[in-house]
């Protein structure tokens, strides 16, 4: 049960198929035929866009050609060659203002780009290796401790040991995947996908997960400094922002990744609470989820309400469109103010004022409007736990705002200290660049705990 919820009513959907039905996946899969014909399109350029603009560097047309040619397990080995998440990230990147925002077909009088995910995805789903595709190099003898099982560790944690490596991943919680695991909307990665994409990881062997292991509560910074040969961090962004508002810990009012987590771990959907009206507060894509989910699990009525204008959005003109397909209402130029209580002390709406800017600055233009609601969804970013970093030896990481400062290989101010994915200074939250994070700090790492000025690339 949600606490924050629990005062609410279960959804009103009593058939728990007909529920489910409303989680999967969000993009229907190429066939084979439809894969073909796609993968036609592609002009194969030289020095393609789509791969200049890849976070994690695929070889797009290199992959696309695979699939015309009917290379299916060639076409999946190229792109996780370069990013071993490739099936996740098939899905869940937001490839409209990446690789199919640059697709040259994009921009002919065609003005339709190559479904270039949907490709991606066509492979992944369809390769059938008979063992993993990667062989591990002969054994280092080196030992690396990993923190955190999302996309940046894991990505870590795989590259090392194809270079290798032994290592040892600590995760807080009983799961490994990280944000694909507990943060991702349901219908993006519907059923066990991310679990059967960490056991494909795994796979490779030299990988040993410990869960239940948390920095800051049973684990230091300096326990794993000293006992392994470097330690790379992959923490996250686990902490929920507050709005600094009074009535902030009120029943009905809840960070929108704590019900997203909840909906992904729920065995069964009809048991979830699930208001009659809600309000999301956010502009990016964590935002778009929690309101398009709680309407897809029942609400009537879902409001998403942002300071500033839609321009401003973090979250693509494909997620508002998302949003506005599951009928979402979509409320701009309004800041919250006040959350207003019922005389039970729980959440029956919000007040906000409307806003507007003034050489550049926002400011509150002295009108104020109330949405009603039984429950209000903050989606206002994440940072960095503060437990996790609260030992000596990580207080001395250098920080930037909330995320921790790291040079052009991943090296904190800690020697033997790296980090990647959201907790890092550079970056946009994504789940590519997370992967990006931890295959180029393994790269770094590998090359400073055995002295070496630069490794090939395993092929």
């Amino acid at each position: 049960m949600i606490e924050s919820l629990k005062h609410l009513p279960r959804t009103a959907v009593a058939d728990a198929g007909a529920l489910e039905a409303q989680f999967t996946d969000l993009a229907p899969a190429l066939t084979a035929r439809q894969a073909a014909i796609e993968a036609a399109r592609c002009l194969y350029c030289y020095d393609a866009p789509c791969t200049r603009i890849c976070p994690t560097e695929i070889d797009v047309a290199s992959f696309i050609r695979n699939i015309h040619d009917g290379n299916i397990n060639g076409a999946a080995a190229g792109i996780l060659k370069q990013n071993i998440m490739g099936g996740a990230c098939a899905r869940v990147c937001p490839t409209e203002i990446l690789c199919e925002d640059a697709c040259v077909r994009n921009h002919d009088a065609e003005g339709r780009p190559v479904k270039i995910g949907l490709l991606q995805r066509h492979a992944l789903d369809h390769a059938s290796f008979t063992e993993h595709p990667f062989q591990r190099a002969p054994s280092t003898g080196k030992v690396v401790a990993v923190v955190g099982a999302g996309p940046a560790g894991l990505s870590c944690a795989h590259r090392l040991a194809m270079l290798g490596n032994d290592v040892v991943i600590f995760e807080a919680r009983e799961k490994s995947g990280g944000l694909n695991e507990y943060g991702i909307a349901k219908y993006k990665l519907p059923g066990d996908f991310a679990q059967r994409e960490v056991d494909f990881l795994l796979s490779i062997g030299g990988i040993e997960v410990r869960h239940g292991r948390k920095l800051g509560e049973n684990l230091t910074l300096a326990q794993l400094h000293g006992q392994y040969d470097a330690v790379f961090l992959g923490l996250g962004l686990d902490a929920s922002r507050q709005l600094g508002l009074t009535g902030e810990d009120a029943p009905g009012l809840m960070a929108a990744v704590d019900y997203i987590a909840a909906l992904r771990q729920a065995d069964d959907l009809t048991a979830l609470p699930v208001p009659r009206r809600a309000i999301v507060i956010g502009a990016g894509n964590t935002a778009i989820d929690m309101a398009v989910q709680i309407k897809r699990l029942g609400a009537e009525d879902v409001t998403l309400v942002y300071r500033r204008g839609f321009d401003a959005m973090t979250a693509t003109t494909h997620e508002q469109d998302i949003a506005k397909a599951n009928y979402v209402r979509m409320k701009t130029w309004a800041a919250p103010l006040e959350v207003l209580l019922d005389d039970a002390g729980a959440v029956r709406g919000m007040r906000f004022e409307e806003t507007r800017l003034d050489n550049g600055r926002l400011v509150g233009t002295g009108a104020f409007i109330e949405i009603a609601a039984d429950a209000i969804f903050k989606a206002i970013g994440q940072s960095i736990e503060p437990s996790g970093l609260s030992d000596e030896m990580a207080s001395q990481l250098t920080r930037a705002g909330d995320k921790i400062q790291v040079d052009a290989n991943f090296r904190t101010a800690l020697g033997g200290v790296y980090a990647g994915g959201d907790c890092v200074a550079p970056g946009q939250d994504l789940t590519v660049q997370a992967v990006q994070h931890g295959k180029l700090a393994a790269h770094a790492i590998h090359n400073d705990i055995h002295n070496l000025a630069g490794t090939a690339w395993p092929t």
